[in-house]
């Protein structure tokens, strides 16, 4: 019979309020929005009156959780990257130079003295003074060699070594490039993330595509231009020993030295030291700040290994230049004055407040391991983000109205229950997107269009089906409880099938496919759980206030 115990009805309706009161502030998306946005300001930046106000525009005891809105909706910027990973075979086969030099020069006796020819590249080329000692030195070359660390280069070894009369050549083996190109890739993806976040943006869409390409898609940032600038750096910051200063770009130098200029002095050009004594792996915080006269400024801190070996360097050389180098750029290079221990320092330049701050942010987040090119990007204004939305809403409030007009004209007062049990469903579904952060698309619109016309779907199967029940003179109460039972099983397996393709599509998906998933998918449990519980609730409610001796559907 119908009978729903009262606990069950207080969790119902519990579960009901919850989602509700989490969908609460897209009700006022730009109220909570600003609030939020004032709160983070408060954190970070400290408290002002400004932000205090803006802050209490909405109360601390209500949840604040929005509803992201993807590019698409809101505007902002997209960008196709392709990393160039070979940019990382230079940089790995400079770092294993020191230790082949060291290990070479330990058995001179043998191999004799050696020169490394190459000019940088993915190959490091040697030549050998007695080409007699070319197997020793092939041994020697062998033993730096480690395990590739993939599952798909078990036995293999990282290095390649060959010997050709007098030359000695050390390269990446083909096992150890592919696992070089996808921990770049990955790391690419890390530090893109960590910078995009560093500005505070909402929900960005940073995501691998192919095997050396990465989708970058950021709402509610100014233009492609401006994310390019943030993001397009590889910020690679070294401290290298400074050989000369002159005015000549092309000055003869060795292929253990490069010439970069001097940054903001065109005209001056620095001769250093290839092998950095620190780079910017080793840094851990950057921050902005000013110097003595007041002058804007970065600070740094490097970790123990990259202190240690500041320091010692710092107390070697005490009355020589050195040169703190960003892409290939020299930044200054100022003269060690005294030791300087535990690894901190400032770095001064002609910098504006906000050059400082940028260069801050792209230090903390780390420097990209290879060069980005832009292989397209575009954007989008918040003008045809607003005309998505309403296109959008258009599109739901006709979706919701002719729903509702159907379901009143076809089951009368049933009909009124699924409408009310609809209206729910679609809070519930607002709830539970804020509640996990989600980010709506256009693609997210179409699935909650979708989910609207599913929802009366399991209604439609439980009216039909008390009708039936009706016909066999059963009475009001059997035959909705027979009702429901019987369509049950119907009910669950047509929205099991449909989940799993929503969760297929967003396993195998990427962008807007994951954001149509979503909504599909979450849809569906808030329409089986208003369907089954709460329609029948309703339902239920009614039958015991007014007893009726006959019902129509």
């Amino acid at each position: 019979m119908l009978q729903i115990p009262t606990w069950k009805r207080v969790f119902i309706w519990a579960l009901v309020a919850l989602g509700l009161i989490l969908a609460l502030p897209n009700a006022f998306y730009s109220r909570v929005e600003q609030a939020n946005d004032a709160r983070a300001e408060i954190e970070t930046m400290g408290s002002t009156e400004a932000r205090e106000a803006q802050a209490g525009q909405w109360p601390d005891f209500l949840p604040s959780g929005l509803v992201n809105l993807g590019l698409d909706l809101r505007g902002g910027a997209h960008l196709l990257a392709e990393v160039q990973v070979e940019d990382v075979y230079e940089g790995r086969m400079d770092g294993i130079w020191p230790e082949l030099r060291d290990a070479l020069r330990d058995a001179r006796d043998e191999v004799g003295t050696i020169r490394r020819v190459d000019e940088g590249g993915d190959a490091l080329v040697v030549r050998l003074n007695d080409p007699s000692g070319m197997q020793r030195a092939l041994e020697i070359a062998r033993g730096l060699a480690r395990p590739v660390a993939t599952l798909t280069g078990v036995g293999a070894q990282d290095l390649d070594v060959s010997g050709e009369g007098d030359l000695l050549t050390v390269q990446l083996s083909e096992e150890e490039r592919a696992a070089t190109d996808d921990r770049t890739i990955r790391q690419s993806l890390e530090i893109i993330r960590r910078r995009v976040d560093e500005v505070g943006t909402r929900e960005p869409t940073i995501q691998r595509q192919g095997s050396d390409r990465i989708l970058i898609q950021v709402p509610g940032i100014g233009s492609a231009e401006e994310l390019k600038a943030l993001i397009g750096t590889t910020a690679q910051l070294t401290f290298n020993p400074v050989i000369s200063r002159s005015g000549d770009p092309d000055a003869a130098v060795s292929s253990r030295q490069v010439v970069y200029p001097l940054l903001d002095e065109p005209g001056v050009f620095y001769t250093l030291e290839r092998s950095p004594v620190v780079s910017g792996e080793d840094l851990v915080d950057a921050q902005p700040s000013f110097d003595q006269n007041g002058r804007p400024a970065v600070t740094f801190r490097f970790n123990p290994t990259g202190a240690r070996a500041f320091g010692d360097y710092t107390a070697e050389n005490i009355g020589s230049p050195f040169a703190i180098v960003l892409d290939e750029e020299v930044i200054s290079a100022p003269v060690i004055q005294s030791h300087i221990p535990g690894g901190s320092g400032i770095i001064t330049g002609n910098f504006t407040v906000e050059e400082s701050t940028q260069l801050a942010v792209l230090l903390r987040a780390g420097a990209l391991p290879a060069e980005l090119t832009f292989l397209e990007e575009r954007t989008i204004g918040p003008e045809l983000g607003q005309d998505s939305i309403d296109a959008g809403r258009i599109a739901c409030l006709v979706a919701f109205g002719a729903v509702l007009v159907f379901m009143a004209l076809s089951y009368g007062l049933f009909g009124i229950f699924a409408n009310i049990a609809l209206l729910i469903n679609v809070g519930l579904l607002f709830g539970l997107l804020s509640l996990i952060g989600a980010t709506l698309t256009l693609p997210g619109i179409a699935g909650i269009v979708l989910t609207i016309g599913m929802a009366v779907d399991a209604n439609v199967l439980v009216f039909e089906r008390i009708r039936e029940e009706l016909k066999t003179a059963k009475g009001p109460s059997r035959a909705i409880s027979l009702g429901y039972e019987k369509a049950l099983s119907a009910i669950v397996d047509a929205n099991i099938t449909t989940f799993i393709v929503a969760t297929i599509l967003f396993m195998l998906g990427s962008g807007p496919v994951r954001g149509f998933a979503v909504t599909l998918g979450l849809g569906i449990l808030t329409s089986v759980f208003t369907a089954i519980f709460v329609t029948r609730l309703l339902v239920v409610t009614w039958f015991d206030r007014r007893r009726p001796k006959t019902i129509e559907v």
